[in-house]
């Protein structure tokens, strides 16, 4: 008979492009055992996480981990008033990581932490849930579908899109050849940031281990105008706007073209909207090329909320025989060649929270963490496994390499490399903190 802890110890799922959630038994198991999870990162994104993950049956917050006391105390305090029982508290995760009893590891960090602890945590034999982007930069990507592989274990990225049931059925009609051949994608986010000012260096508040809170990243110094949002638009931590909420789109126009990596890359952009500490780019578009003849735009706009389609986000496809919308959330519409309405599916769970920070909603957010605790027990597949999310993070990576070296980058189709380009590929990967090097 299979215990508990051996059947944790050899679950694993290679997953790759679905285009519907298998829900298939692949292990001897019960979807009745208990999963007990540690969160990494538990402010915001990680508080609705921590929320929604109690809530799934079998599954239990064991572990919170925060650099910040008061984060800590808020998580903590929050699941034992939902369930009863209080989580095991750390600052450091390498120390949760240690607890045996601890099966998956949910990371919803800064940026820059989210390879480094997702390596740690199937190092450590957890199974591992990362928000996206999956990693900082496209080394470290490769490190973790590499990872997956040699430690055996899941790491699902926060695509969420992967498990709306809506846009699960819009890519399916995609490929059955609702529009015809579809041969350009279009994707858009908008949303109205305030400018973050200029910040002054001061004391470390007394609740936050900043030392803890850079760990991987080259030591800078603390600024009133970083922890806990800003860190979002500086490159030592941050992404930019491209991967912290362009990911989605392009993983959505990259799944509903069945490409992988592109041939080609343009970026322009810049810091428009506002003279303040903010580095990345506030407005940027971002042309992708493939070798199959198609092709990808993504347009970003930080400090301007005006909607494209009706919405705040979104994606569109263009065919030989019509054009499909997919506003932002599990919706969608189809038009013919002349534009007229033929096929219009609304969502039969919610309408999308489209720029609200802590998540899409609590209905469509719930379906991939589902998905996660199941696939884990053995009865579904993962929809958005490490070795398609790193697809999809190093799209918009590639844009900010082209943004930042203002260059057209030239790139390997088959794994996405630059090609004949020193310069651009110094940003392939990052230096780290002395000490917190990714060894695979």
């Amino acid at each position: 008979m299979t215990t508990r802890r051996d059947f944790i110890k050899q679950t694993s799922l290679a997953g790759a492009g679905l285009w519907v959630a298998p829900q298939v038994s692949f292990f001897n198991s019960s979807p009745n055992e208990k999963v007990v999870i540690g969160i990494m990162g538990s402010n915001s994104r990680g508080f609705f996480l921590a929320r929604m993950y109690a809530q799934i049956p079998n599954v239990e917050i064991g572990f919170v981990c925060d650099v910040d006391d008061k984060v800590i105390e808020k998580t903590v305090a929050e699941i034992e008033k939902m369930t009863g029982k209080k989580p095991k508290s750390f600052k450091d995760v390498r120390k949760m990581l240690e607890e045996k009893d601890m099966d998956a590891l949910v990371i919803a960090a800064p940026d820059h932490w989210h390879a480094p602890a997702a390596l740690m945590g199937v190092k450590a034999g957890k199974h591992v849930y990362v928000e996206k982007p999956c990693s900082h930069n496209p080394a470290e990507g490769e490190i973790l579908v590499a990872a997956a592989k040699k430690y055996n274990k899941l790491i699902q990225m926060g695509s969420q899109r992967r498990s709306f049931p809506k846009v699960i059925e819009a890519m399916q009609s995609l490929r059955e050849g609702i529009i015809g051949r579809v041969y350009f994608a279009k994707g858009w986010y908008a949303n109205a940031r305030k400018p973050i000012g200029n910040g002054k260096e001061v004391a470390v508040p007394a609740n936050l281990d900043f030392e803890l809170w850079q760990g991987p990243a080259p030591r800078k110094p603390y600024r009133d105008n970083l922890v806990h949002y800003n860190w979002h638009w500086f490159w030592n931590w941050g992404t930019g706007e491209a991967l912290n909420n362009g990911t989605h789109e392009l993983d959505v126009m990259r799944w509903g073209l069945g490409v992988d990596y592109p041939s080609r890359v343009v970026s322009a952009g810049g810091r428009f909207a506002y003279k303040d500490d903010w580095e990345t780019p506030d407005t940027q578009t971002i042309t992708f090329e493939f070798s199959n003849n198609t092709a990808i735009l993504w347009e970003g706009r930080s400090c301007n909320g005006y909607p494209g389609e009706g919405a705040g986000r979104g994606v569109i496809f263009y065919g030989e025989k019509g054009t499909m919308v997919i506003p932002g959330g599990d919706d969608y519409k189809v038009y013919d060649l002349e534009n007229k309405l033929i096929k219009e599916v609304k969502t039969g769970l919610q309408e999308a929270e489209a720029t609200n920070t802590m998540g899409m909603g609590e209905k469509l957010d719930s379906i991939i963490l589902s998905n996660f605790i199941e696939s884990i027990q053995g009865t579904s597949q993962l929809t958005a496994p490490i070795s398609e999310g790193h697809k999809s993070t190093l799209l918009p990576q590639l844009g900010n390499i082209a943004f930042r070296s203002g260059k057209t980058l030239n790139c390997d189709p088959a794994n996405g490399h630059i090609l004949n380009n020193k310069e651009a590929s110094k940003l392939w990967s990052r230096e780290y903190e002395k000490g917190w090097e990714m060894k695979l």
